[in-house]
């Protein structure tokens, strides 16, 4: 079961409400902000994503590890690039798009983006 990341909203003094977020809810927004960059092909997931896959369920968080304390995230995005882009390029794009779409979407703050690249796409499209 993902855990979860509690943060606390006290702008109004006489009520301390909270949000919840799951963790594999930030670990999808890093996917799909990572898939967003020219020159990604896809997601590189770990044996236990394809397992998953093959039985049906899609995994939208595949690739990316991450951790959390005190409401500060750090992250390995795991990605595979399209043959003849330039990889430290497309690498700090995915830092950038990532660090942006986590804080913006969930208030949390990102402080470390670890990109892996895990291969390079040479379907006869990228060559």
């Amino acid at each position: 079961m993902a855990d979860n990341i509690n943060i606390t909203l006290n702008d109004n003094k006489e009520h301390e409400d909270s949000i919840k977020i799951a963790d594999d809810v930030i670990r999808c927004i890093a996917a799909l902000a990572a898939t967003d960059i020219d020159g990604v092909s896809g997601m590189a997931g770990s044996s236990t994503d394809e397992i998953v896959a093959m039985l049906g369920r899609k995994t939208l968080d595949k690739g990316v590890k991450m951790s959390v304390n005190d409401d500060v995230v750090k992250l390995t995005v795991s990605v595979i690039i399209k043959y003849g882009c330039n990889i430290p390029d497309v690498s700090a794009k995915i830092q950038d798009k990532v660090r942006s779409t986590i804080e913006s979407m969930t208030g949390l703050t990102v402080s470390e983006i670890n990109v892996n690249v895990a291969g390079i796409d040479t379907s006869a499209e990228n060559i």
